[in-house]
């Protein structure tokens, strides 16, 4: 019998995947050696329910086309398949029923200041370890504190990319260019199907 797979567990809208999304996918990859880092876009975040929200297939496209050609990376449609609010507990949940290994749920240290009121933190951090990512800015003394009580949180230890989705998308409402903020195939998808512009 071959050993326990440490999967990586990274959720988001990905609206679009930037190129931070995937440096970090891969330091976290190479960081907590992980045999494979799972993209997951977000169906419905119940965080987001005020912003308007591009449509999942092409959320989809996009991330697939930002995982391909590396070996680690996969993308699953797990939280698209629902028609509720994606709750990331109920998403580890049915992983590690497919899953025999160690998860790793990847966060930014942006998301780690608010971890402690998501949909119950507690359930979450017994099935899965906090893989969290350095961000610009992010980081309360008093959630830093509680992380370092926690064993269930280790930092990845990447350097911080100053870059979001909201950028990209008001760089193309704008009407510039998004090459080099986004994968090459991201940028070519969102120009063909005209995303993002008004």
């Amino acid at each position: 019998m071959g050993r326990a797979q440490r999967l990586g567990v990274f959720g988001g809208t990905f609206d679009p995947p930037h190129i931070g999304h995937v440096a970090l996918a891969q330091w976290a990859v190479e960081a907590l050696a992980l045999d494979r880092m799972l993209f997951v876009p977000a169906g419905h975040p119940p965080h987001k329910r005020r912003r308007t929200i591009t449509p999942a297939r092409h959320r989809l496209a996009m991330a697939r086309l930002a995982a391909r050609g590396n070996p680690a990376f996969a993308v699953s449609t797990i939280e698209l398949d629902g028609d509720g609010p994606s709750f990331t507990l109920e998403t580890l949940e049915r992983l590690a029923a497919r899953h025999t290994g160690d998860l790793y749920l990847v966060i930014g240290a942006d998301s780690l200041d608010d971890f402690r009121d998501w949909h119950e933190p507690d359930a979450i951090l017994s099935l899965a370890t906090l893989a969290v990512a350095g961000r610009p800015g992010a980081g309360h003394p008093a959630t830093l504190a509680w992380a370092r009580r926690t064993k269930r949180v280790v930092w990845i230890g990447n350097p911080p990319i100053d870059i979001s989705s909201s950028l990209v998308r008001d760089r193309v409402r704008g009407g510039h260019s998004c090459r080099y903020l986004v994968p090459d195939p991201v940028c070519r998808y969102i120009k063909r199907h005209r995303l993002y512009r008004d």
